[in-house]
């Protein structure tokens, strides 16, 4: 399935963003207006079922990973220097970066595991039977955001496809990559809920850096989009600075 596209910047290095569920590329605004201004040709989708993308029959991580790299592969002359994703786009991202291999993957807060027993089937029923929030629920549930994603949040809610919530019931599906083949970075909110400290360890023991962003909730590029860039960006800058170091050396 082709996704709709949102491409901004024309810097000569690439990266690529996938939202999480419930949103679309325009959750990325201020991610977007960085990334371009330090040099980036950014590619946002909307993953079907969510903004201008259209809906499917079935939603699974496979088929949201397989829509990107349908859409995004003719846009691409090389690798992708960075794949980001956030939540169900974190999960989403893993497996398109298997596959387009990109100079470097982020994660934010990835969907790479599912609260059990009580909790995960509270949160399983809020996401299948909650009606869409109003501002004033966002904004008592997310105080740390700016009245621009609010209304971005609004926006975003209104177009998406609640039956993508069905792509992400059987949580057997949601898990960590069990290899690392491009420097990973998985920037954690405070209190995760998709990353135990058990998934955090097993993925620093597979070589990934791992970040906890203080004071964040799940969105952590909203929540603390200064401390949150500063991570991203600091990452970034030293696996430019391996990559020289290794031509340099050759």
């Amino acid at each position: 399935m082709k996704l709709a596209v949102h491409e901004t910047g024309t810097g000569p290095r690439t990266a690529l963003l996938i939202h999480g569920i419930m949103s679309d590329h325009r959750a990325w605004h201020r991610v977007t207006d960085e990334l371009v201004a330090k040099g980036f040709r950014v590619i946002a989708v909307d993953l079907a079922g969510h903004g201008g993308s259209p809906r499917a029959p079935r939603y699974s991580p496979s088929k949201w990973a397989d829509d990107v790299v349908e859409t995004v592969s003719p846009l691409l002359t090389t690798r992708p220097d960075v794949v980001m994703g956030h939540s169900l786009g974190g999960l989403v991202a893993s497996l398109v970066a298997d596959r387009l291999a990109p100079r470097a993957a982020i994660y934010v807060d990835p969907a790479f595991a599912f609260p059990r027993g009580i909790r995960g089937l509270a949160m399983k029923l809020v996401f299948a039977l909650a009606p869409r929030p109003r501002r004033s629920a966002l904004v008592r549930w997310n105080p740390k955001w700016e009245a621009a994603d609010v209304d971005i949040e609004l926006a975003t809610l209104a177009d998406w496809d609640k039956r993508t919530v069905l792509g992400m019931a059987d949580t057997r599906l949601l898990v960590p990559p069990v290899r690392v083949v491009m420097p990973s970075l998985v920037v954690l909110a405070e209190k995760s809920l998709l990353v135990s400290d058990a998934v955090a360890t097993r993925l620093r023991h597979l070589g990934m850096t791992v970040e906890t962003v203080s004071g964040a909730g799940h969105t952590v590029f909203r929540d603390e989009h200064v401390r949150f860039m500063a991570v991203v960006e600091r990452w970034l800058d030293e696996q430019s600075s391996r990559r020289l170091e290794a031509l340099s050396a050759v």
